[in-house]
């Protein structure tokens, strides 16, 4: 998600920092950067000239107080952790800019307690941008408890700035998209292990029958499966309903390793 957004960012015109700990992640986002452009060009969807300044608009870091020195806003795409999310989110608050606006990609989590960690509650946000983010249109905007107006303002103008449809939601677990798409991708999982049908089958009644562009388990390895649970796990305990009970299924592949895309292998395997 990190090199998707900073894609866009810098398409649109804006200076980007992209920071990482390590430096070979960082050498595969700017690949991957580089990939997708020349994805854009082969369909004549941009030029080399737009190619080349939006690849000369990105710079990486690996401190992370040397990468936000001085920035507008920082958006942070970690995984989906809470201990990892809430002491990035104290580090951020220490080193960057009083005037910064702290923005969280997070699916889930909620902002109010994210922006409790830091010292500056009304300028934290949730950008939760959709994958893949050169495609995908959407970004839900989380107003926290404590978020101002002049945070909300901002951040909206930046997401029509970057090409996004930005839409206003409030705090709470999973927010819209993910209360809506997670269970019915655990009813799939749950469809899947109960022998109902085999992922091709479950994944074609959607596709046909629904006219989604993506079958529920195609999409779970798209996401990330630790995603998917992870996520589950925040709206089964933020909402304390059994309907986002994690199927034990899903369990049982993120205790394998099977992950979905990124591993090679979840529902699907991927050579």
């Amino acid at each position: 998600m990190g090199n998707g957004i900073a894609h866009v960012a810098a398409q649109a015109g804006k200076e980007v920092r992209l920071i990482d700990l390590s430096g070979e992640v960082l050498e595969r986002a700017v690949e991957t950067i580089n990939r997708n452009l020349d994805r854009q060009l082969e369909k004549q969807l941009i030029d080399e000239m737009q190619r080349d300044s939006t690849l000369a608009r990105i710079q990486t870091y690996e401190s992370l107080e040397a990468g936000v020195e001085d920035v507008e806003l920082v958006v942070e795409a970690v995984p989906e952790v809470t201990t990892l999310k809430y002491s990035i989110f104290e580090e951020l608050d220490r080193v960057t800019g009083s005037r910064t606006i702290l923005a969280s990609n997070t699916s889930s989590i909620s902002i109010t307690e994210i922006a409790a960690r830091t010292q500056r509650p009304e300028q934290v946000i949730g950008m939760h941008f959709m994958n893949p983010v050169p495609v995908m249109t959407l970004v839900e905007v989380i107003r926290g408890l404590a978020t101002s107006d002049e945070t909300i303002k901002v951040t909206l103008g930046l997401t029509q700035e970057l090409g996004k449809t930005p839409v206003e939601v409030s705090d709470f677990p999973g927010f819209v998209s993910n209360r809506v798409l997670m269970p019915m991708i655990n009813e799939a999982i749950f469809a899947l292990m109960e022998g109902v049908a085999t992922p091709e089958a479950i994944d074609a009644v959607m596709k046909l029958g629904m006219n989604h562009p993506m079958g529920p388990l195609e999409l779970a390895d798209l996401i990330g499966l630790d995603t998917c649970l992870n996520i589950l796990e925040v709206l089964n305990s933020g909402l304390g309903s059994d309907r986002y009970r994690p199927c034990p299924l899903l369990r049982k592949y993120v205790a394998a390793g099977w992950l979905g895309r990124k591993t090679s292998r979840g529902f699907y395997e991927y050579p």
